[in-house]
């Protein structure tokens, strides 16, 4: 039995890591369709993996148990392997030479396209299939098919801001910003990211709004220029320590996204814990179907709430006043006018373009890292990482690394949210309602998941119908 970074599971964890790094090359970073692409083929390869299992319940196949005698790794490797493949291939197609070529490397056929579920590859195959099929109209527009909207993952609720990239007409909602090609200097101001993700279907929630919070401060409250204020002294005295944090949270290049993150972190007990291939199974389908119904839940707030940022709330507090902010690369920390802060950003990318409440980092970090506590019994983690602070935002600032270190997913989740804040994307109580939301999904979306792994789940899933 293959263990830890040898195990199937594990290598095919790799696989779709690399898959959603380079759809984030080719398409710029769109973390709630990520969450989804890696969610859909952790749930093929759990319920292909369910057939050969003498206690665990599919979440969509329907596809009988095979015998006891079947219940082998080889058969187990062979059945996920296809799953993984086939659902990447569905989610990343630009990718789907990788996904054959893995199966190349791991002995199989990529040219068997069977759906006999009496055979290891035909269950991989129809466990793909089958998932991929029920999740075809879930609101996420996957195929473009939606009739107000004939683009691939499309807005067909038309979400247009209150507030142009120009003009501000509701301090208390969100504007767009104007970005700025590293090569050519064109300005140019990005719109809502994925605005209709409150109307994708979860997995395991309820609905997108089981865990709503409640509304955030808007202007005139003394709450909200406190925070606002404590985002500009904490951007002012950041630490190397902390800009290393701010860039290792914000992640990059190459972006896995924050659902590509905590599978990077999940990967980590993997190997600590050395995994076999049951175990990653289970453990991947838990921290994905996590990730993807905590951007679902957060995007409904984002959208109910369509609040601001602090990039917008600085400007209108301390538009005229003397402050201390960050100047740009190979400028630092500046006196300026309160109108001219910017969050500690490349100018390709200032702020995430999207509402601020509640903070997505905090949302997905607090609900899988409470996942993760839950599934393995203890919330220690103890890994680390050591970065070049601000290699990614203001080169050549020091050649000394530091060291970040994780002790326990539930500070882990803290000092991803923490980030934000120091970062200049988020006032506080984006990052502690966000975290709240997060944990209040993942105690949920673990508890259901664990139905599906011990047997307690009734009969798959329908297909979800169309809702146009």
């Amino acid at each position: 039995m293959e263990r830890g970074a040898a195990n199937v599971a594990y290598i095919w964890g790799g696989v779709a890591l690399e898959a959603t790094a380079n759809d984030t090359e080719n398409n710029k970073p769109r973390p709630t369709v990520n969450s989804r692409m890696l969610a859909l083929p952790m749930v093929a390869q759990f319920d292909a993996w369910s057939r050969y299992d003498s206690l665990a319940v599919p979440v969509f196949l329907k596809a009988e148990r095979r015998p006891v005698a079947e219940h082998t790794e080889a058969n187990k490797e062979e059945a996920i392997s296809y799953a993984m493949a086939r659902a990447l291939t569905s989610v990343y197609p630009a990718d789907s030479q990788l996904f054959a070529d893995q199966l190349t490397a791991l002995g199989y056929d990529p040219g068997y396209t069977d759906l006999d579920p009496t055979t290891p590859a035909g269950l991989g195959n129809l466990a793909a299939h089958t998932v991929i099929e029920a999740r075809r109209h879930d609101g996420s527009n996957m195929f473009g098919d939606h009739p107000d909207a004939d683009t691939l993952y499309g807005d067909y609720t038309h979400y247009v801001p209150v507030n142009q990239a120009t003009r501000m007409n509701d301090i208390d909602r969100w504007q767009p910003k104007y970005f700025e090609e590293e090569t050519t200097g064109r300005r140019f101001a990005p719109g809502c990211l994925s605005p209709h993700w409150q109307h994708v279907a979860p997995l395991f929630l309820d609905s997108a709004a089981q865990f709503r919070p409640p509304a955030p401060p808007v202007m005139g409250d003394p709450r909200l220029e406190a925070e606002v204020r404590e985002v500009v002294a904490m951007q002012a005295g950041l630490t190397n320590e902390e800009k290393a944090l701010v860039e290792f949270m914000r992640d990059g290049p190459r972006s896995v996204q924050q659902a590509g993150h905590w599978l990077i972190f999940a990967r980590d007990v993997s190997l600590r814990d050395d995994h076999t291939l049951d175990d990653d199974v289970k453990m991947y389908f838990v921290v994905a179907s996590t990730a993807m119904d905590c951007f679902i839940a957060c995007w409904d707030a984002k959208m109910h709430y369509d609040n601001s940022r602090p990039y917008q709330q600085v400007h209108h507090l301390l538009g005229e006043e003397d402050i201390t902010g960050w100047g740009g690369p190979g400028v630092g920390m500046i006196a300026m006018k309160g109108k001219d802060w910017r969050p500690y950003s490349p100018a390709n990318f200032l702020c995430p373009p999207f509402p601020a409440y509640p903070s997505g980092h905090s949302t997905v970090s607090g609900g899988c890292g409470k996942a993760l506590e839950l599934f393995t019994g203890s919330d220690h983690y103890g890994a680390s990482v050591t970065l070049l602070p601000g290699w990614l935002t203001e080169p050549g600032i020091t050649q000394d690394s530091v060291t970040l270190r994780f002790p326990t997913f539930t500070e882990t989740a803290e000092m991803a949210g923490r980030s934000r804040v120091l970062g200049g994307y988020h006032i506080q109580t984006d990052n502690v309602e966000g975290l709240r939301l997060g944990r209040r999904v993942g105690e949920l979306v673990h508890a259901r998941c664990m139905d599906h792994i011990e047997g307690r789940a009734g009969a798959p899933r329908e297909p979800l119908a169309a809702t146009y």
